[in-house]
């Protein structure tokens, strides 16, 4: 396993501990911690990318645009219709064409930028961070070996994983409303419950307040990939072919015979 798929993995594992932290009994952790664990991590992948070369200032600039251009439109679409939200198509776009460990960086910088921009900051923000930018990797496994020119498969493809993120972000982010809900003897969380319990109760929790919700949020996203997603799809497949081209191996060559003063190469 290369070193970015090694940081993405640890990268997870810090947000699945951050959701899991009431399960061991030390009760939830603070805003700030939680926060500083979930801003620290994408720096620190961010980071691993950038010393592997894999994110340099082009690709840098593009994730940065990105995450502008989906912050400006969950801001004009803030609640969304039920859990729909306009913010999914470019993570699960981006983290299609340009792999999981981008597409977790999107994710998560949007969340970011996206907060900043609406007021949405609040003890959810880190929980929501690792959540969209688990959605915009399992994107990128998705579209894991594809080259080219996307086709109507490719389509096909990341709406149908657009409907199972749509319903998977509403799951992890459930966890972690659910260890807040302890009035319901039936339904909420409490400490040290029996593993099946605490699955019995969280099915029971998600179905009554959530299943609805979330079903417009994976609806929506495979209705916004079906209408959209070909063009934006084509879009940066041909962004990340021109980045390649000019970062390949004869691109280094004609700008390293240029600066030598050799010329064009023949």
């Amino acid at each position: 396993m290369r070193a970015s798929g090694v940081a993405l993995v640890a990268s997870s594992g810090v947000g699945a501990a951050v959701f899991l932290w009431p399960f061991f009994g030390g009760g939830q952790p603070g805003a700030a911690p939680a926060a500083a664990f979930g801003i620290g991590t994408a720096a620190a992948l961010a980071a691993v990318e950038a010393v592997a070369g894999r994110l340099d200032s082009r690709r840098l600039a593009l994730l940065a645009a990105l995450a502008a251009l989906d912050a400006a439109a969950r801001a004009v679409v803030v609640t969304g219709i039920g859990g729909f939200s306009p913010i999914f198509l470019l993570i699960l776009c981006g983290g299609y064409v340009y792999g999981a460990e981008y597409g977790f960086l999107l994710g998560a910088t949007t969340i970011l930028v996206s907060a900043l921009v609406t007021g949405g900051l609040g003890p959810w923000l880190p929980y929501q961070l690792f959540a969209a930018g688990w959605v915009g990797a399992v994107a990128g496994l998705a579209g894991r070996g594809r080259r080219g020119r996307p086709t109507r498969r490719d389509v096909v493809v990341l709406a149908a994983a657009g409907v199972v993120l749509g319903y998977g972000y509403g799951v992890v982010m459930d966890v972690w409303n659910w260890t807040y809900f302890q009035q319901s003897p039936g339904l909420g969380f409490h400490p040290g419950m029996a593993v099946a319990t605490a699955l019995g109760h969280f099915a029971r929790y998600y179905v009554v307040t959530s299943l609805v919700y979330d079903s417009f949020r994976a609806v929506g996203n495979a209705v916004m990939v079906a209408l959209l997603g070909a063009p934006v799809l084509a879009a940066l497949a041909r962004l990340r072919a021109r980045l390649e081209a000019d970062t390949g191996p004869a691109a280094v060559a004609a700008s390293s015979a240029s600066a030598m003063g050799g010329g064009t190469p023949p």
